[in-house]
């Protein structure tokens, strides 16, 4: 009770507790004063609510430079329809987003930390990225619209690429130094853009309002933009101050400035460009106005390749069709190739705003009332504003005039800002300050999202991003995010950094939509989503039109985004730290399993897919050290990762009082697994005897359908001495349990003469002395060893017995037949032994080649059939062993019952299978560089003849 709190503040921090961070500063400072004193201060809770902490900053983030920049062009371009469909599914995308929490804190603990931290980089570069996007929107509007004398390298009379080339690296040099003064700002603090941000947030409000105002006042009295068209071509209205080619005056007729622009000289008998001659100039309305019918034309899109005329189309024009096109930089021309899906691309980064509130979370007084209801707010507000834009626009201006990206032909005026009122200026200054408040927001949350990141340490390569200034300021993440928005400044165009962006966002926002369905499906007790409206199926919805999106906006940028997810998943699979966040892929793992045991649970495995499932029992010492290492290592190499595999091992003792010692000997068991790369689980069984502890591990280990079929153990140490008499006690008492289990044992006899997982054998055999009624265990014991790296240039070699009366050359040539049909690649060799070889017992033991034949050839038989074949075969060996030497009989036996006491006759026949014994074991075991051959025995204790042995084929019965 000292220890234990009071239940009242208890239940008072349960209230309370919180699993969302809190915001950066708080929680610095929280740090610092637990270092500092041993009591921590109590930390300001956080008082934001619904409009303040979630509305406000979603709308901030959402109406940007896609808004005041493009969004006139996307409807010249894709024709009010067009963009209508663009919005609609882009925004309802968007509004598929279940947010609950910091999108990088959701994923990661909801699909785990492979997902999180592959989704939290990419949202960390998109985040990035949208920086460069708002700085090179800031940049485009201040050379192009507010002072374009300031450009370092002059755009006046240069043409085509060359003036391409100087407006971009403009836009390099002024974005650089932008992004330099930005990054400085931040660094200083955030609480100097925190100052500016309901400046910025009122300069959007502003300029959205003056739009409106705008559209209305073009109902009534239309605004003066006049747009000069020369035939049917838009012309650049800069150099010139009259749209006519001659005025009358006092003095006659006189040519205008644009009569200089398209002739040699400017009297009226000059020589003019043909298309100029050919063609009358007519000025146009820009803006006719909400009432003047306009949108008719404007409904569907007029897509470019880069360099075409943007030409009004309903009106003449006088020309060849393969006259070339002259004076080209005195109209407007379409600065890049459009497409569908590229407006598609360059529009979504305008709804990306959305996680704005989510990532305030830790900031809000009651997060899970707020951020759904202030999202939803946020989305059908800038759907509406979106939507409505897109009609007015076509509505109330000029088709060329929207198409008119850069507003050439309206004496280089802002095409939104000619229709706002009560001036245009409004819409420039205003959309130039939330410009670059977005690009500072972006400065600002990126570094902290990456600091998040490494601060879980989940990537090791980010790490040193987990530290930053005293007060909690992210140095080392807001340089890396200066140089990684660098890049995407030098890039140059808004219109190519855009569809990057979108991939990035695209791919976070669809596995946010990914774990709310998934830990909907799979019942999580901790998913309890407090909003009423939700479903799993809008989810998954949500992200299927992301992953549509993804392909629609660029299909390689698509595939690009997908690879650096998946580099970075197997990057934090291979070398992240381990984290256990209980996350939904942990779960649908379980799940997954649950079913594939479920399954194996209807029936028995097929002949086909049977495989060894190997239980391997090894012993410890005292120290918790594996006695028999190169067990694991003939594991490895007979499973390769392949099939279950147990490794147990048995401890003397209550459990009450060894279960330290037994989690010490499994971690011990587990780091040797680790070392010789054994993929399987680990078992550690306690009981009063060890004996009754094999027999435990022997019936309990396995799950359902997934059970071993086969007990691999070593041969017993020493168990010829004396002292050592239980040890050989225990083995015979297994080697009875595991043929009451019927399975299959796999005894090697030496097993530190066996090779490790690190050598290698460039030649050799394995050789198998075949008995045939083994179900073929034997034929499959060194295919599947070949197939490993250490024995896969062994070959392998067959050699079976034959007595006085077999023909040797047609028993190999069977064999090799049999074979031949197994599609095992093997040598033959019969091996011919007189009765001084080999003892009455080993010789009775082996089959007769008519008997082989004979179970072969009776596979086609019916059941009752067969086992009335296989019982005479088996009643007839054994009478025959019991005729010709009943010692042999003695010796069998002698395995499952207690061993009888040596008599003085019986040493003869003892001598000679201990000879023989030597001949076998010590070639094939000890002396290996004899013979260079390298060899697995099956030790047979004994066999018992049961029908299934044909029928599965191979199920060996010991």
């Amino acid at each position: 009770m000292d220890t234990s709190p009071m239940v009242s503040s208890l239940l008072s921090s349960l209230a309370n507790y919180s699993n969302l961070p809190q915001g950066s500063k708080e929680h610095e400072e929280a740090e610092n004063n637990e270092a500092e004193t041993t009591r921590k201060k109590p930390v300001k809770a956080p008082q934001l609510g619904t409009l303040m902490g979630v509305y406000l900053p979603c709308i901030q983030n959402i109406f940007g430079v896609i808004l005041f920049l493009r969004m006139t062009w996307l409807v010249g371009i894709g024709g009010v329809i067009g963009t209508f469909i663009i919005v609609f599914m882009c925004c309802t995308t968007v509004s598929f987003l279940s947010a609950t929490g910091g999108s990088y804190y959701m994923i990661s603990r909801s699909l785990g930390p492979e997902f999180g931290g592959a989704v939290g980089i990419c949202f960390y570069l998109g985040t990035t990225y949208a920086g460069a996007m708002y700085i090179l929107g800031a940049i485009e509007l201040l050379l192009i619209y507010i002072a374009p004398k300031a450009a370092i390298f002059p755009l006046e009379g240069l043409e085509g690429a060359e003036a391409e080339a100087a407006l971009l690296n403009n836009m390099r040099v002024y974005g650089t130094i932008l992004l330099t003064s930005m990054a400085t700002v931040v660094f200083v603090g955030v609480k100097y853009v925190n100052k500016l941000a309901l400046v910025f947030l009122a300069c959007v409000i502003l300029s959205i309002l003056a739009v409106y105002a705008g559209v209305i006042k073009t109902g009534i009295d239309p605004p003066e933009f006049p747009v000069c068209i020369l035939g049917n071509r838009t012309l650049v209205w800069k150099s010139f101050d009259v749209c006519a080619k001659t005025i009358e005056t006092a003095n006659g007729t006189v040519t205008t400035q644009l009569w200089r622009m398209f002739c040699d000289s400017p009297f009226l008998n000059a020589t003019c460009d043909r298309y100029f001659s050919d063609n009358n100039v007519t000025q146009i309305q820009g803006i006719p106005g909400v009432t003047s019918g306009i949108l008719a034309e404007n409904l569907f899109g007029n897509y470019y390749e880069k360099g075409d005329l943007i030409a009004r189309t309903n009106m003449y024009s006088a020309e060849e069709q393969d006259d070339p096109v002259t004076n080209a930089n005195r109209y407007v021309l379409a600065d890049i190739t459009s497409f569908f899906t590229l407006l598609v691309g360059i529009y979504f980064p305008s709804v990306t705003g959305i996680m704005a509130g989510s990532n305030r979370s830790g900031d809000l007084r009651d997060a899970q009332k707020s951020i759904p209801i202030g999202t939803i707010a946020a989305i059908t507000t800038t759907s509406f504003v979106y939507m409505s834009s897109v009609i007015l626009f076509g509505a109330c201006i000029e088709g060329v005039v929207l198409r008119d990206k850069f507003g050439e032909g309206v004496h280089g005026n802002l095409v939104i800002g000619t229709l706002a009122w009560p001036s245009p200026w409004v819409i420039v200054i205003g959309s130039f300050f939330s410009t670059c408040g977005a690009g500072l927001q972006s400065l600002t949350g990126a570094p902290r999202l990456l600091q998040a990141i490494a601060k879980d340490s989940i990537v090791p390569a980010l790490r040193i991003f987990g530290h930053g200034k005293a007060n909690g300021e992210p140095t080392w993440s807001l340089l890396l995010t200066a140089c990684i928005c660098e890049s995407g400044i030098l890039i140059a165009s808004l219109d190519s950094v855009a569809p990057i962006l979108s991939m990035f966002f695209l791919m976070c926002y669809m596995f946010v939509n990914l774990a709310c369905a998934l830990q909907t499906l799979l019942r999580t007790p901790n998913w309890r989503p407090r909003f009423k409206f939700y479903h799993w199926t809008l989810s998954f919805l949500g992200m299927s039109l992301c992953l549509t999106l993804m392909f629609i906006c660029s299909w390689y940028y698509a595939i690009v985004a997908m690879v650096i997810a998946g580099s970075i998943y197997k990057y934090i699979e291979f070398a992240g730290a381990e984290k256990e966040w209980g996350d939904g892929i942990r779960g649908m793992s379980m799940s997954a399993a649950r079913f594939a045991l479920m399954r194996l649970e209807e029936g028995p495995p097929h002949t086909k897919n049977w495989r060894p499932q190997l239980l391997v029992l090894v012993s410890t010492d005292a120290e918790q050290n594996v006695e028999q290492p190169r067990l694991l290592s003939l594991t490895n190499q007979l499973k390769a990762g392949k099939g279950l595999t147990i490794v147990g091992t048995a401890l003397e003792g209550t459990y009450l009082e060894n279960i330290d010692h037994a989690q010490r000997t499994e971690q011990a068991l587990r780091k040797l697994m680790e070392t010789e790369k054994v993929k399987g689980f680990c078992q550690v069984t306690v009981s009063s005897n060890l004996r009754d502890a094999t027999s435990h591990l022997l019936q309990a280990s396995g799950l359902g359908g997934l059970k071993h079929n086969a007990v691999l153990v070593s041969w017993p140490r020493n168990w010829k001495q004396g002292d050592e008499h239980q040890t050989w006690r225990n083995f015979i008492e297994l080697v009875r349990e595991t043929t009451a289990a019927s399975l299959a044992l796999l005894v090697p006899k030496n097993i530190s003469a066996f090779p490790s997982n690190g050598e290698r054998f460039t030649e050799g055999h394995i050789d198998v002395w075949w008995i045939v009624h083994d179900g073929g265990m034997l034929m499959l014991l060194p295919f599947l060893l070949r197939q490993h790296k250490v024995w896969r240039k062994c070959k392998m070699r067959i050699f079976t017995v034959a007595q006085m009366d077999d023909n040797s050359i047609q028993m190999k040539k069977d064999l090799t037949t049999f074979l031949y049909h197994l599609r095992i690649d093997a040598m033959v060799e019969v091996v011919e032994m007189h009765d001084s070889d080999i003892s009455a017992y080993t010789y009775e033991k082996t089959l007769v080649m008519e008997q082989r034949s004979q179970m072969l050839k009776q596979i086609n038989l019916t059941k009752t059939e067969r086992e009335r074949e296989i019982q005479s075969i088996t009643d007839s060996s054994r009478g025959s062993i019991r005729r010709k030497n009943p010692a042999a009989v003695n010796t069998q036996l002698s395995v499952t019952e207690d061993p009888p006491a040596a008599s003085k006759e019986e040493k003869p026949e003892e001598e000679v299978e201990q000879k023989h014994k030597i001949t076998v074991y010590q070639k094939m075991f000890q002396q290996p560089e004899l013979v260079q051959t390298h060899h697995v025995v099956a030790l047979l204790l004994q066999t018992i003849f049961t029908p299934s042995l044909i029928t599965d084929h191979f199920n060996l019965k010991i």
